[in-house]
């Protein structure tokens, strides 16, 4: 300030210098702040536009889901009405037949992703152990595990290098896979879609950045250190722990419909009518399930 005034012979002039460099000042300033604004607003855009692309990805799974079912269950009830002849009598005598035989219940292969089908008696068991550390119902865990292995096979395999988000959850699969001693090569993971990212893994579709979450809980419970995203009991040991968060542990049909609905969707967007299949078809599942027990008892 001194330089200014000592650099002027008219001492008015220096009064308007500074007012000037003090607007100047302001501007700058004005234009700092709008600048810092626009970047947030801009971040906030960013994130609201990778949410529903997320959310898009999600309701196409559904939707593929959905037109499965329905095509599964009417072959499924066109079979069993060409058995009977058309009979309603006969019809439902098969489908008590089908419960009530334990052998069957038992040897039936419960199908998982990324790993071998297993008996259904096995597949109990597993539900059941993880019962006992979470309280999340054996036959709502089953329904769980079967509707997110039904989701990865509509998705199809994929490899991690093309199909994993390539920040978020690659680093995090390498180092899954050095600790197990696997080749992340030659592990399987659900393949994305056109319009989103995939890498999910083992029976209960979990990605890696959300798989080493719950690492050392699913470890302290299981024993297998480190535990395996393709291991069954530590898929279903995990699947337990994540709808227990949930609120699954409650035991109520709403409570365990909107801890499947927070499995797929998170807790912000439950509650959307267009997630509601996803927890409607968890249940129905989670329905029959309920039913093999019941006949094994």
């Amino acid at each position: 300030m001194v330089e200014v005034i000592l650099a002027h012979e008219d001492i008015s002039q220096v009064f308007v210098d500074i007012d000037s460099f003090e607007f100047v000042g302001r501007a700058l300033n004005e234009s700092i702040k709008q600048i810092i604004e626009t970047k947030a607003d801009t971040e906030v855009e960013k994130q609201s536009l990778e949410e529903k692309r997320i959310e898009e990805i999600e309701l196409r799974q559904i939707q593929e889901l959905q037109k499965r079912r329905i095509e599964e269950r009417e072959k499924e009830k066109a079979t069993l009405l060409r058995v009977t002849k058309g009979e309603e009598d006969g019809y439902q005598k098969v489908l008590k037949a089908q419960e009530k035989d334990a052998a069957q219940i038992r040897a039936a292969l419960f199908s998982l992703r990324d790993t071998a089908a297993i008996p259904f008696g096995k597949a109990l068991e597993l539900a059941e152990r993880a019962y006992e550390k979470t309280g999340v119902r054996p036959a709502f865990l089953l329904g769980i595990i079967a509707e997110e292995s039904n989701l990865g096979e509509n998705i199809g395999t994929g490899t991690w290098t093309v199909d994993m988000h390539p920040t978020r959850d690659r680093p995090v699969f390498r180092e899954i896979t050095a600790r197990l001693g696997l080749d992340p090569d030659r592990m399987p993971v659900s393949k994305k879609p056109w319009y989103g990212w995939g890498g999910a893994m083992g029976p209960a579709q979990f990605i890696p950045s959300t798989w080493i979450l719950f690492e050392d809980k699913v470890s302290a419970l299981t024993g297998h250190n480190p535990p395996n995203p393709w291991d069954t009991e530590d898929a279903f040991m995990a699947s337990a722990l994540l709808l227990k968060d949930n609120g699954a542990a409650k035991g109520t049909y709403s409570a365990e419909r909107l801890a499947a609905l927070r499995y797929l969707a998170g807790w912000k967007n439950a509650t959307k009518p267009a997630y509601a299949f996803y927890g409607d078809d968890v249940m129905a599942l989670a329905e029959k399930y309920q039913g093999m027990i019941d006949a094994l008892r």
